[in-house]
C-alpha cells in the first residue's frame, strides 16, 4: 500500500476533530494537511513518523506537523489499547490565532511540529489526563482545554524531536517503496529469516537499490529495521510471561547473547531487568487500585466465587 492522503473533516459544530480510532492491524501509512496530536495507551507499539521508526512502551504522546507521513500508532498492537487523536487545521481559529500575542508559544510549537515532537515525563501524564477529561465535555470547553494542552506542550522541555529535517510529503512523493508490503512481509517472516532479496523483488527494485532507498527513507538498514521489529514483538512475549530464552527464539533470534545485547541497546535494559521492572510496576498499579477501593462492606454481601 502506497502512502495515502487522509481527508479530515472536523466534527459538526467544531473547528477540530477529536476521536478514538481503532485500526489495529490495518496498515495506514498516510498524511494530511492538518496538525495531529496522538495519545495512545498500549503495552507497546510502533512509532513511525516521517523517517523516524522506533517503539514505545505503555503510552505515547506525539505532535505531528502538517503533511508529515505517519503510520497509525495502533498498527500491529496485539493487546488491549486506547487511543485519542486530535486533528486541527492550520487556521482552526482563523487569522486571529497567528496574530494574538498570547498564542506566540503555541505558534512556535506548531512551527516545530514538522519534525514530529514526542513528549514524556510529567508533561505526558498531565496532557493524558486532560485528553481523557475533554472527551465528554461541551464543544466550547473542549476547545479551551485543548488550548491549555497546547500551552503545556509549548512550555515543556520534556520533548524529543523525532526527525532532524523536514519529512513532509514532498520527500515521499516519488516513493518507489510500498511500505505496507514491507511491513506485511516482515510481520509474516520476522520469526524466520526475512530475505532482503525477496522484499526488494516484491517492490521491483534490485537488492542494492532497495537497500539504498530504504536507508534514505527510514534512516535504518533493512536488518536494523527487522531487529527492532523483533525486539518490539519480544517485549509483548515477555509481558505474556515467556522466559527470556523463549522470547528470543520465538521472534527469530538464533543467539541468546546477541538478543540480550541488542535488547539492552534498543531499550536501555536487558530482557530480564525489563521483565522484572514491568512486573513491579504492574504490582504497584494493582496496589494503587486496591487502595482506591472502599474499605467498608455492606452487611449482606454475595461471596465471590473462588477457584478450587
Amino acid at each position: 500500500m502506497k502512502i495515502q492522503k487522509e481527508i479530515v473533516l472536523p466534527d459538526p459544530g467544531q473547528s477540530f476533530r477529536l476521536f478514538t480510532p481503532r485500526l489495529r492491524n490495518y496498515f495506514f501509512w498516510h498524511y494530511h494537511p492538518e496538525y495531529e496530536l496522538v495519545y495512545v495507551e498500549a503495552t507497546n507499539g510502533i512509532r513511525h513518523v516521517g523517517q523516524h521508526i522506533s517503539s514505545f512502551m505503555n503510552n505515547d504522546l506525539v505532535l505531528i506537523g502538517r503533511n508529515v507521513p505517519h503510520l497509525n500508532f495502533d498498527y500491529g498492537i496485539e493487546t488491549e489499547y486506547h487511543q485519542i487523536v486530535v486533528q486541527l487545521k492550520e487556521k482552526f481559529l482563523g487569522d486571529a490565532f497567528r496574530e494574538t500575542p498570547e498564542f506566540s508559544r503555541i505558534n512556535q510549537l506548531f512551527d516545530r511540529a514538522y519534525l514530529g515532537l514526542c513528549f514524556g515525563g510529567d508533561t505526558k501524564k498531565v496532557v493524558a489526563e486532560k485528553l481523557h477529561q475533554i472527551q465528554g465535555q461541551p464543544h466550547f470547553d473542549q476547545l479551551m482545554n485543548l488550548l491549555q494542552v497546547f500551552e503545556i506542550l509549548a512550555n515543556s522541555d520534556e520533548v524529543t524531536e523525532l526527525n532532524d529535517r523536514d519529512t513532509s510529503i514532498k520527500l515521499f512523493l516519488d516513493d518507489k517503496i510500498r511500505m505496507g508490503a514491507i511491513y506485511k512481509y516482515i510481520h509474516a517472516n520476522y520469526d524466520d529469516r526475512p530475505d532482503v532479496n525477496v522484499v526488494a523483488a516484491s517492490v521491483h527494485l534490485s537488492t542494492a537499490a532497495f537497500c539504498r532507498y530504504f536507508r534514505k527513507q527510514t534512516n535504518m538498514t533493512f536488518t536494523d529495521f527487522v531487529n527492532q521489529y523483533r525486539v518490539t514483538q519480544a517485549k509483548t512475549l515477555l509481558l505474556k510471561d515467556l522466559t527470556v530464552s523463549e522470547a528470543c527464539y520465538e521472534v527469530g533470534f538464533e543467539s541468546l547473547s546477541y538478543f540480550n545485547k541488542l535488547f539492552k541497546k534498543l531499550t536501555g535494559a536487558n530482557p530480564s531487568a525489563f521483565k522484572l521492572e514491568r512486573r513491579k510496576r504492574a504490582e504497584k498499579e494493582k496496589e494503587k487500585e486496591e487502595e482506591g477501593k472502599p474499605t467498608s462492606t455492606p452487611d449482606f454481601q454475595i461471596p465471590e466465587a473462588t477457584a478450587d
